[in-house]
């Protein structure tokens, strides 16, 4: 096992591991500046620094080169979002470790829609298979976005089955239903979180192991790009930038 994936493991097995998501070398080298002990890539973030929309937009070849621009940039643990996996989970997660990742997030719907447990089991097995034992699987479940929540923990116990290490939940925030599932998932529980959401403190004591982002920092990023681009342009003054 890799320095790197040992570190990983460590901090899942250390939590909570929170999770700053970057979207490209440059943010990627802010997060780490900043304190973080590893770093998550998101998809989204990713899809808009190329221009492209978050659903289907990103394809494998830009992914993987984000994934290996940002390792390259970085000293700490990166897991790589590869969405659900761009059609062949094992040449994507092959080449996204080959690129330095020693994580990845699979997801389980394409195009906003639920895919069934089983065709996501296999893409574990699949990323298993290539990853071996040292790659930390987050298998992330739509089910509070797209789908039938009371599906969630029978998915985590199929995905569980099938070789994952965390469960990622995202669009859950009330502190009551992450402790219920944080009971009943047979996988440690990773939420995403944002502005409204408990803090990291809150969220670990509802013994959740893993917090992330998502999009959120770069959607906060284009947003002040979009502000001060608007002022300087309508009104010709800086008070946004001199603000941040």
């Amino acid at each position: 096992m890799s320095a790197s994936a040992r570190r990983l493991r460590e901090l899942h097995a250390q939590p909570p591991l929170v999770l700053p998501n970057a979207w490209d070398a440059g943010s990627a080298r802010a997060i780490a500046a900043a304190g973080a002990q590893a770093i998550a890539t998101t998809s989204a973030g990713v899809a808009w620094a190329h221009g492209v929309d978050d659903a289907g937009g990103l394809d494998l070849a830009t992914a993987v080169a984000t994934v290996r621009a940002v390792c390259a940039a970085v000293e700490v643990p990166v897991t790589a979002d590869v969405e659900a996996g761009y059609g062949d989970v094992a040449r994507t997660v092959r080449e996204v470790v080959e690129a330095g990742a020693v994580g990845v997030n699979l997801e389980d719907s394409t195009a906003r829609v639920l895919d069934d447990p089983l065709v996501h089991a296999e893409r574990i097995r699949a990323a298993r298979a290539v990853g071996g034992g040292d790659l930390v699987i987050n298998a992330r479940t739509d089910t509070y976005l797209y789908g039938d929540r009371t599906g969630t923990i029978e998915r985590a116990k199929i995905y569980a089955d099938a070789g994952a290490d965390v469960l990622f939940v995202p669009g859950v925030v009330d502190l009551p239903t992450i402790a219920e599932l944080v009971k009943e998932s047979p996988l440690p529980l990773n939420v995403m979180v944002g502005p409204g959401a408990p803090s990291v403190r809150e969220l670990a004591e509802a013994g959740v192991v893993r917090i992330s982002v998502g999009p959120a920092i770069t959607g906060a990023a284009y947003a002040l790009a979009t502000a001060a681009a608007t002022e300087l342009l309508t009104h010709g003054t800086y008070v946004t930038l001199t603000s941040h």
